[in-house]
């Protein structure tokens, strides 16, 4: 028997309606903040994703060649593709450029809750922004979409990879170490960081000053570990949060995030339940242009991992809209299926869901089928029902029957 591949899944009817229902939220919100979508390919040329993040990321990707020859990948991520689509079609465009994106990505990663080989990404990208005001407003559109769709118990930490790294300069941890370590502290593994540490000749000393410093959680404790001028940028970044709404931040010095383009300010949003897959959202500032040529430009962005996100809503018993059909119509006798299908039509035009029985089973299978697909009402069209242009309409949850003009079962629908 063919079954799905290793890491994938199916999505019944049911669970496309929920999914379709946050992604409309979650697209409405991006474009109430000025936020444009756009579509990128799903599999990119390979040096796309290496050139910056180095061969050993294609251990972690679906990589291929076609038939003439070319390495392409299926796109691990989003933000590098938006990128390149900068780099070819909107270089000219207005700035800042504010734009968003739903897609499916792939990694070749173990499978596990909430973790998967294929996994939905929506994200929004700013490229050139002129003011950290806008940065301030990409991490509140960020929280706020997150709390707007239904996850109160949400935790926003906030770090800064330009301060992390005057840190490691002044206890000496060269780039080919800081390589080493990043993936360690991103998964907040620090014994293994000392440890690793320990083993190319750091001190104890170096190392506990380390820790101390990935421990700060005030701006303040910064300030005994880094220049006391970069810690004043960082707070002033800060404090544009609460213009946009948001108070409720931690400071996190150990963010590092797990892709080698990100530069300073950094932030990951959390759903605490989850365990450890509790990261929902993440993002900062980048810097991905130069694979393109010399031009520079303030880029950030984050992504939501949709997927945990939908695991996250149904966690806490999230309450979806009812998306039952409105209206089984049924035709008692193969002379009435003209009406029927009329009748079916006009209450399409007005927006109704509506199915129609056209396997000609005999009333009493009819409405037992509309009881199993979950249709709200059944409306039944026969000889009196044609010949006087009216329908019977039946509550499928009351079992209340009425035959009446149409405009009176619309309302009744209603």
């Amino acid at each position: 028997m063919i079954q799905k591949p290793r890491g994938t899944r199916d999505f019944l009817p049911e669970e496309m309606s929920r999914r379709r229902y946050v992604e409309d939220r979650l697209r409405k919100i991006f474009r109430s903040f000025g936020y444009r979508e756009v579509q990128t390919p799903t599999f990119e040329h390979l040096e796309l994703f290496t050139a910056k993040s180095g061969e050993s990321i294609v251990n972690e990707m679906y990589v291929f060649r076609d038939k003439s020859g070319r390495e392409l990948a299926l796109r691990p991520e989003l933000t590098a593709p938006v990128i390149r689509m900068y780099y070819e079609k909107l270089k000219r465009e207005p700035k800042p450029l504010k734009l968003f994106y739903f897609g499916n990505c792939y990694r070749y990663d173990r499978p596990q809750k909430a973790r998967y080989r294929e996994f939905t990404q929506a994200g929004c990208e700013l490229i050139g922004y002129n003011s950290d005001l806008y940065l301030a407003e990409l991490i509140a559109l960020a929280y706020n979409a997150l709390k707007k769709i239904g996850l109160n118990d949400i935790e926003l930490r906030i770090g800064n990879l330009d301060l992390v790294s005057e840190m490691l300069d002044k206890i000496g941890v060269e780039e080919r170490i800081r390589k080493e370590i990043f993936p360690l502290i991103d998964k907040k593994c620090f014994e293994e960081m000392k440890r690793t540490l320990l083993e190319k000749g750091f001190s104890e000393g170096e190392i506990e000053n380390l820790e101390n410093f990935f421990d700060c959680n005030e701006l303040e404790e910064l300030k005994e570990f880094v220049d006391n001028e970069s810690v004043s940028n960082f707070e002033r970044i800060l404090s544009y949060l609460e213009l946009f709404g948001v108070k409720d931040f931690k400071v996190d010095m150990s963010i590092v995030r797990g892709l080698d383009y990100y530069q300073g300010l950094v932030f990951e949003i959390d759903f605490p339940f989850l365990g450890a897959e509790k990261q929902i959202c993440g993002g900062g500032c980048y810097e991905l242009l130069s694979i393109f040529g010399k031009e520079t430009l303030p880029t950030a962005g984050f992504a939501i991992g949709f997927d945990r996100v939908m695991i996250a809503l149904e966690e806490t018993s999230f309450s979806f809209p009812d998306d039952r059909i409105d209206v089984y119509v049924i035709p008692l006798g193969g002379e009435f299926l003209g009406y029927s299908i009329e009748i079916s039509n006009k209450l399409r035009e007005k927006g109704f869901l509506v199915d129609i029985e056209l396997g000609g089973r005999e009333i009493r299978k009819a409405l037992r089928h509309a009881s199993n697909i979950g249709a709200r009402n059944a409306i039944l069209i026969g000889k009196k029902e044609f010949s006087e242009k009216k329908v019977t309409i039946r509550n499928m949850d009351t079992g209340e029957q009425k035959t009446v003009d149409l405009d009176r079962a619309l309302e009744l629908i209603k």
